[in-house]
Formats: C-alpha cells, structure tokens, sequence
C-alpha cells in the first residue's frame, strides 16, 4: 500500500461522519422524497434498498480502497495505480471525469442550495402564512424569475462552502460534519416526532413499507437504482478524494456499513417526516420535484406552528446541502492543490469562483437566458442530464472495473478483512452484479 503522503482524517468517527455528511445530501431530503411520492411508495423504496446493498455497498468500497492506495487526487491515483499495476495510465480518464462531475454538479447545486437559503428566511419572516397553491406556486416561480435574488442566494451558499473547506481536511471538512450531521439528525428526528404526532404518521408508514407490488415497473426500478446511486456520492471522485485521507487502519467495508446504514436511515427518516405532514393537510405525495419547494411551504402557512416547523425543515435541507457541497468541491480543490502550485486557500478559491461562475450560467436559464438551448435542454438541465445520466454512471462504472481487474485480489481480500469463501462472494457482487447496475442505469438513461 501507498505510503501515507498528506491529509489524513484525526479520527475514524471523523471520517464516517464527512463520507454520510457527503451522502446525506438534497438526494435524501429532497430527491429520495419526491421520487418516493412519484413512484409509488413503499415498491421504489424496497427496490432502493437493494440496490443500495447490492451496487451502491461494492462501488463505495472500490472507489474508498482506490482513493487510500492512491493517497492523490483522483487524476494522480487512477493514473499512478495504473501505472503501477501494469496498465495504462489512461485510467486517469476515470479520475478526471469523476471530478469534472464533482465540479459541474455543484455549479447547480449551489443553486438549489441557495433556495433553501431563501426558504429558510422566508421562514422566519413568514412568508408562507396563508398560502394556497396558486401563491406557493407563484412564490416559487417568481424566485426562479428574478436573476437579482438567485444569484444572491447562490454567491451566499458558495461563500459558505468556501469558509469550510478552505480550512482543509480536519479543521474544515471534518469539523463541520462534526456538527452540522448531528445537528441535521436532531432536526430530523424533531420533524418526525411532529409526523407522529399529526394523526397521519400511519398513512406515512404505510406509504413507505406496504408494497403495493403492482406498481413496480421498469421506470421504478430504475428510478431506485439510480437513486441508490446518486444518493452515496458514487462517480464523483468524492469517495476517492476522502479515501486517500484514509489512514490503513479502517476496515473499509465496516465503516462502508456504517455510512450506508447512515445515509440510508435519514432518507427514510425524511420521507416519515415529510409524508405526515402531505397527508394531514390533503397534500399530493406524488407532485414530484416541487414537493418540496412548493407543495409544503403550503402546509407550514396553513398550520398551527407552521413557521418554526418550516424553520426547522429548510435548515435541516440547508444542512444537508452543505454537507454535500463541502463534499463536491473537495476533489476539486485536492486535484489544483496538487497539481498546481496552488496552496489550500488559493486552490479553494480558484475552484469556488469557477463553480459560481458555472453556476451563474445555470440560475440565468431559469430567467434571462431560458432560450438558451443545449441539446434542447436549458443549461440548469443539461448540467443535471449530463452528470446524471453520463459523468456518475461512467465513474463509477470506470471505479468498479478497475478495482476488479486491476487491483491485487489477495492484498484487496485481506485489506477487507475476508475470508476465502466471503470474498468470492463478493468478488462476484463487485465484478458482475454492480457493473451490471450501473449499465442499466447508464443505457436507460437514453431510453
């Protein structure tokens, strides 16, 4: 294994609570949500969780055992495993698209990140009280119109981002999972001990674990693959970046465990907090990506509380976005850190601006610039379309390929701490099974 050359994380607990911080994303409050209401309910979520097992659990570990060995960037570690293994070092190909995606998808993201600033605060001074749907609607849609207010919101949630990760690997990145995950868990629980309480905490429950077997479809069952895969940061250079501040001492795969359980308990801790709440007020689960933004800004206007409990449910969405923007602009700074004369602060800053720049491009499709078409798509889309249904499958396929042909089986047995028996087993998960997944989700996703 690679020598220990920089970062390192101060503590497994550290490094656990960063890599579910970077999971436990708008993915899992917002997308992970809407998705559930728009296929079906407890189908797509079952269907979830076996993806998430059986191709999310493989490609996390690949891309944490690539990133460790390596002790780069993305870019130096496919290259300089390659190398060393014997292979081209056009590897690197998979390194570089892992961080473009990292790069592209935070430029949007950074975007949404600033609605739920803006939703926070509307919040506070009460924005919502009294809405109907028509007002929420046009709340909604007149954020989206003003140029003015998106690009305020979008430079203050960059600003953020840029604060912590400028301090590095622990003081940065580990110090604010340290207190911005346990602060989201307590938020969270807080919104769930209000769904129980709102007379429809069974409808949610039924919502989400009574399958109703005929509305699995092909469309669902893609839906949760990729959600399981979009969910555990896979194919952004993310995993990798924080594998090489991984000391040897982690077992990959427990700590892999941990992090899955994580990510995957506050998804459905979000849907039961969130599910009472449409139900009780008459709300359609099913309304898809404005569930959020504008189906439930509606429930808080019109109930008793609704302002502190609106208060309380966009910090926990602005928490969870943060925690994931940390994650996404970290393979970018480590990459110019390293092979640049850049230092921490200048290699942070040069990213950020060129994120918010990329982000500035797409908040204006939504106003000024929406007759500005790619492949028939506003850029906003197109950046969501071309790192979702392209960059993710093709990195993290790229990882997982790698790690089952190029890497020692024998030295990669013993670092997960397996048996003979065991790791054929999962050799067979990780070479066939998780590959497969992950075709499937990238040719669907032209279908």
């Amino acid at each position: 294994m690679a020598k220990l050359a920089h970062a390192q994380w101060s503590s497994k607990m550290g490094f656990v609570l960063a890599a579910a911080g970077s999971a436990v994303g708008l993915g899992n409050i917002w997308r992970f949500s809407y998705l559930t209401g728009e296929s079906g309910g407890a189908a797509f979520v079952m269907v979830y969780l076996a993806c998430v097992a059986l191709v999310g659990l493989p490609i996390l570990v690949a891309e944490w055992m690539i990133g460790r060995r390596g002790q780069k960037n993305p870019i130096n570690t496919m290259s300089e495993l390659a190398h060393r293994h014997g292979r081209s070092r056009g590897w690197a190909m998979v390194g570089i698209s892992g961080v473009l995606a990292s790069f592209l998808i935070l430029s949007f993201y950074s975007v949404i990140g600033g609605w739920s600033l803006n939703y926070t605060l509307g919040s506070v001074i009460g924005s919502f009280t009294g809405q109907d749907a028509e007002a929420s609607g046009e709340a909604f849609n007149g954020l989206l119109a003003s140029p003015k207010a998106l690009l305020i919101w979008h430079s203050l949630f960059m600003a953020l981002v840029v604060v912590i990760v400028a301090r590095g690997v622990t003081k940065g990145l580990e110090a604010a999972a340290r207190v911005l995950m346990p602060a989201l868990v307590v938020l969270l629980i807080v919104l769930v001990g209000y769904g129980a309480l709102s007379g429809f905490f069974g409808e949610a429950l039924s919502f989400m674990f009574t399958p109703d077997w005929s509305a699995l479809n092909g469309g669902v069952m893609l839906a949760a693959m990729g959600q399981a895969f979009f969910t555990l940061s896979l194919g952004m250079g993310i995993m990798m970046a924080y594998g090489s501040y991984l000391g040897e001492d982690v077992n990959l795969l427990s700590t892999a465990r941990t992090v899955i359980i994580l990510d995957t308990a506050i998804a459905l801790l979000a849907g039961l907090a969130i599910f009472p709440i449409v139900f009780a007020n008459g709300l359609d689960a099913s309304e898809g990506p404005g569930l959020i933004f504008v189906t439930l800004p509606i429930a808080f206007g019109n109930m008793t509380g609704g302002s502190l409990l609106g208060l309380a449910f966009f910090l926990l969405l602005t928490f969870a976005a943060l925690t994931s923007a940390i994650s996404l602009l970290e393979p970018v700074v480590e990459t110019l850190e390293e092979r640049t004369a850049l230092g921490r602060l200048g290699a942070t800053l040069v990213s950020a601006v060129a994120v918010w720049l990329v982000g500035v491009a797409a908040l204006l499709s939504f106003n000024v610039w929406d007759s500005v078409l790619i492949f028939g798509l506003n850029i906003f889309d197109f950046l969501d379309t071309f790192t979702g249904k392209i960059l993710l499958p093709l990195t993290g396929l790229g990882a997982i390929i790698f790690y089952s042909i190029c890497l020692d089986k024998e030295e990669a047995r013993k670092e997960l701490a397996m048996d003979v028996y065991d790791y054929s087993l999962w050799n067979l998960l990780a070479k066939y099974v998780a590959p497969l997944g992950v075709i499937i989700v990238f040719l669907a996703g032209f279908l």
